[in-house]
């Protein structure tokens, strides 16, 4: 009995025994299994995550990168965009260079928008056999270097520049002593729009801007001068210092606005044959340019601050030379 006894307790352990070491290799394979599983699961699905995100990422980069093209994030396709000369926004700019010598190819008019000025330019673009094209606005904000069309955007030649000679011609055509801007390196196209705006109210008879280094005749300038540079005969040359050296050969004298002037703008006699040279926003006249001029003027100020935008600047100086011929004629 005892044997048997001994021998089923042997049996009955080994089989115990076994059992357990099945079960627990069963189970360490099983938590093995499922632990490969999970992590590689967790492989899986963090790959998966990540192709996900990253094609979120790639498809939302490519929809900004798509409406940025299209012109949805405003300034930002402003200053990539290449500067165009070939288009004229605005009522009053639109208005003036209808009543001008210049080609307009087309003008597009937002839809449904037919009220107060847009009627006169209706009106004038028809009597000139001018195509015009209804669109939506979307189509005019892409259009605009502005952002500010007020809804209508004519398409035009590209700016006509005249020459110094031209400028000097007009002076002598009108028998008055040239009056001429000269900008050195003007960069902000609002402050060239203000600047030739306010030269044309106070009879300038020629703006002379550099090739390089300055901007041009664009959109935003003919907006920001209310479409007065259809008026203003702009010359666009290689250098400026070899012009103020010409324009002083033929007597014009040269003044320069700038903050070390040696006298102040109100005590200057601008009555004859006068250029005036307006620095760019930042760093005004170049030195070469400066030891060019004539003479240095200055503008008052009493605040804290000491700089004036260019365009204020050149309001106040041009201002000062108005008032000089006005004074003389009435002597």
């Amino acid at each position: 009995m005892s044997q048997k006894g001994g021998k089923f307790t042997k049996e009955y352990e080994g089989k115990k025994t076994g059992r357990f070491t099945r079960n627990n290799e069963d189970r360490k394979n099983t938590r093995f299994t499922r632990s490969n599983e999970d992590r590689r699961s967790e492989r899986f699905t963090k790959n998966n995550e990540d192709r996900k995100s990253e094609r979120f990422t790639k498809n939302n980069e490519d929809r900004k990168s798509e409406r940025f093209i299209k012109g949805h994030e405003g300034n930002e396709v402003n200053e990539t965009r290449p500067v165009r000369e070939d288009i004229v926004e605005g009522r009053n700019a639109v208005i003036e260079t209808l009543k001008s010598d210049r080609t307009i190819e087309q003008i597009f008019v937002a839809k449904g928008n037919m009220e107060g000025s847009i009627n006169k330019i209706l009106g004038m673009a028809k009597d000139k056999g001018i195509v015009i094209k209804e669109v939506d606005r979307k189509k005019l904000d892409f259009l605009s270097e502005t952002g500010a069309h007020q809804g209508v955007v004519a398409m035009i030649t590209p700016f006509k520049y005249s020459s110094v000679e031209d400028i000097l011609g007009l002076a002598s055509e009108r028998e008055e002593a040239p009056f001429i801007i000269i900008l050195d390196e003007l960069e902000d196209p609002h402050n060239l729009g203000s600047i030739i705006r306010t030269a044309e109210l106070c009879g300038v008879h020629g703006v002379i801007i550099p090739k390089r280094r300055n901007v041009g005749v664009t959109s935003t300038v003919y907006k920001s001068s209310a479409g007065a540079v259809e008026h203003m005969k702009i010359a666009k040359v290689t250098n400026i210092n070899i012009i103020i050296d010409k324009l002083k050969e033929q007597g014009v004298w040269v003044y320069g606005a700038d903050i070390d002037g040696e006298e102040y703008c109100y005590n200057t006699n601008f009555g004859g044959p006068c250029a005036l040279v307006i620095g760019s926003e930042g760093k005004g006249m170049s030195k070469l340019t400066k030891e060019k001029c004539d003479k240095l003027v200055k503008i008052p100020m009493v605040g804290k601050i000491n700089s004036l935008n260019a365009s204020v600047a050149g309001g106040i100086m041009m201002y000062e030379v108005l008032k000089s011929r006005i004074d003389k004629k009435m002597q």
